[in-house]
């Protein structure tokens, strides 16, 4: 049994390693969007590939196709799990023994977390060109493709598991389990690069999506410290205060989060699960008072328009799903989420009401707006000059 000293060394590593993944994230992010773009353009690319290879991989080392295993459910919740070392834990598989129409509810949680991405295409919407199109193009092609390939290469992993019943004992090592028993170390190893540095570039989309939503927020005065948050670099025109904030504030993040334990379950993974039904909320939520306005108070619509009864049939499905995804994400052993999630609405409800509304304008609209691109332009006349 590893000794304190060397459970603590182990943590202070992961959060330096987790520190310097970030800082370089954050230095490419500094240096422009042009370098950000090509990389994440890269990493497209490279997730495209690496996931062609892997799910190819999946089917060629099955030891047979067992085509019945796509409608044969079983209930494997509540089995002994092993550790990443192969020893017996002997506690249960999350979640405990529930019932089969839950444990596919549960089950939703793979795909959810895998098509999280396309939120980035928002994100960046303002240094993007024809973002009115573009922006929600790449949001639908984002979860579309995902969608489509993900679901090819569960199959493909599906088949590729040796035996059920000793994969469900693995709990989160299943997938490492699986590729050692049936891939060869030279491809296993390969692929694990590949995913690691696409890895690596999904977290250098999210220091970009987090740092972009600060700065719209503080630039309309949205966020304590706005002023100072809302700076632009004049070099590289990027928001490098709210770049080098957001890194900052999730490398503490992990590391005070890592430190707490709530009802058995670090404070860690009860967040990650809040921060997922936070994440779909900040989509339902405007898409349910858009349902509202819908042909009353909008009527002028964008270069992507549905039509109107294929979005409201498309914004109902959203919001129905939003609370779908917070149902399954408060279950044990996340059910302090729940409070959580609460907890939060009704704090910043009350922020809203007790300070922030008579505060904050909102965005610019109407004069706002020309006073703001005059202001934009005699900034940009200005780092001309410098």
């Amino acid at each position: 049994m590893p000794s304190t000293t060397t459970t603590a060394e182990g943590f202070r590593n992961q959060i330096v390693f987790v520190g310097l993944i970030t800082a370089v994230q954050a230095l490419v992010n500094h240096f422009g969007i042009r370098l950000t773009a090509k990389l994440t353009d890269f990493s497209g690319y490279l997730i495209f590939a690496g996931t062609i290879a892997l799910t190819i991989a999946c089917f060629a080392f099955a030891e047979h196709w067992d085509v019945s295993r796509l409608w044969t459910f079983d209930n494997f919740s509540g089995e002994a799990t092993y550790n990443a070392a192969n020893e017996l834990k002997g506690d249960p598989v999350w979640p405990n023994k529930v019932s089969g129409l839950m444990v596919f509810m549960l089950s939703l949680l793979v795909p959810i977390y895998t098509i999280t991405g396309y939120d980035a295409s928002a994100h960046t919407s303002e240094e993007t060109h024809r973002a009115a199109l573009s922006a929600p193009r790449g949001m639908a092609n984002s979860v579309w493709w995902s969608s489509l390939f993900g679901y090819v290469m569960l199959v493909g992993f599906l088949f590729l598991i040796p035996d059920m019943k000793e994969a469900a004992r693995q709990g989160w090592n299943v997938f490492f389990w699986a590729l050692d028993q049936r891939f060869p170390t030279w491809l296993k190893n390969a692929l694990f690069v590949a995913i690691f540095v696409s890895q690596f570039l999904c977290g250098l989309a999210t220091v970009t999506s987090a740092s972009r939503m600060i700065f719209a927020f503080a630039r309309d005065g949205g966020l304590p410290g706005w002023s100072f948050l809302r700076k632009v670099s004049p070099r590289y025109r990027t928001p490098n205060v709210a770049i080098w904030t957001a890194s900052v504030l999730a490398v503490a993040f992990v590391w005070g989060a890592s430190l707490v334990t709530i009802g058995g379950s670090t404070a860690y993974s009860i967040v990650v699960s809040c921060t997922v039904i936070f994440l779909f909320f900040s989509f339902a939520i405007p898409i349910g008072l858009a349902l509202m306005a819908y042909g009353k108070t909008w009527t002028k619509m964008g270069p992507w328009d549905l039509g109107g009864p294929i979005f409201k049939l498309v914004a109902v499905l959203s919001i129905l799903s939003a609370l779908l995804i917070f149902f399954i994400g408060v279950q044990p052993p996340n059910d302090w989420a729940l409070w959580i999630t609460v907890g939060f609405l009704i704090l910043t409800a009350v922020v809203w009401v007790a300070f922030e509304q008579g505060r904050f304008k909102g965005p610019p609209i109407g004069e706002e707006i020309a006073k703001r691109q005059a202001e934009i332009a005699a900034a940009e006349r200005a780092i001309s000059k410098a």
